[in-house]
């Protein structure tokens, strides 16, 4: 009889400690613990060794660190008709873990999907180039939305980031086209100013050296002289009536005085 007593007492002193054992719970300092004592809600467990009653206390651990989620690519047609596959990254914590599992199910997946169904509404009212050029201004304006829902289960999104466009092939090849021709464009405006600021510079070289017929002569001795630099070419040169006529006065004079 003692022998059986011994061997109860050695069962319920194992079952015990099993059971305490199974109650020990370790928290660490980025987790908090939501516990739930027989269905109703228990105070919120900071990190550290707690212990929970086995088979009555059930803890939910809620992670506080930055969660990197990945939007998967979403078909997108632009204001202007142009459809396109966009992908972003949101990075989003929990400030509130007691809501974070009391006014959501599951709030990774429900932020996930609050994020898909933004990206699709909120770039479906903009045009392809507000989409290429302007995405820090999309980026806070997805952010601004995807918070305002988020807010009410405790989640606080930090970053939202717009990843790749893609466009199909045709529309690459005409914005191609389209940047070409802009650049021809830019090059012909940009020539057409030099020729006009190089006729404006001719204009009042002329007009300089109009006023000064021995300047002018000199610009054309300088310009038969570089012409004749090169011995193997033969240049006609016809001399204006302005530069003969002085040689030709003070020959008459000469016979004159003869």
């Amino acid at each position: 009889m003692t022998t059986a007593w011994l061997l109860v007492a050695l069962l319920v002193a194992v079952t015990l400690g099993v059971l305490a054992w199974m109650g020990i719970t370790v928290l660490r300092e980025y987790e908090r613990g939501v516990v739930f004592r027989a269905g109703r809600l228990r105070p919120l467990y900071e990190p550290g060794v707690k212990f929970l009653i086995p088979l009555v206390d059930r803890i939910e651990r809620v992670d506080l660190r930055v969660v990197t989620l990945t939007i998967p690519p979403q078909e997108v047609i632009t204001k202007d008709n142009v459809p396109a596959r966009v992908n972003a990254v949101v990075m989003f914590r929990v400030v509130d873990p007691v809501l974070a599992i009391m006014a959501v199910e599951n709030y990774a997946v429900a932020t996930s999907q609050i994020a898909q169904t933004t990206l699709r509404s909120l770039l479906g009212r903009v045009d392809l180039d507000t989409l290429l050029a302007h995405r820090e201004d999309l980026n806070a304006d997805l952010r601004t939305v995807i918070e305002a829902q988020t807010s009410a289960w405790g989640v606080q999104v930090q970053v939202v980031e717009i990843k790749d466009v893609e466009i199909p092939e045709s529309m690459q090849r005409a914005m191609a086209r389209e940047a070409e021709a802009e650049r021809e464009r830019r090059a012909k405006v940009i020539n057409a100013r030099g020729e006009l600021q190089a006729s404006e510079e001719l204009k009042q070289a002329s007009d300089t050296l109009s006023q000064s017929p021995a300047s002018l002569q000199l610009r054309y001795l300088q310009t038969l002289l570089e012409l004749g630099a090169d011995q193997n070419s033969t240049v006609v040169f016809p001399l204006p009536v302005d530069i003969i006529t002085p040689f030709l006065n003070a020959a008459r004079d000469a016979k004159r005085d003869r």
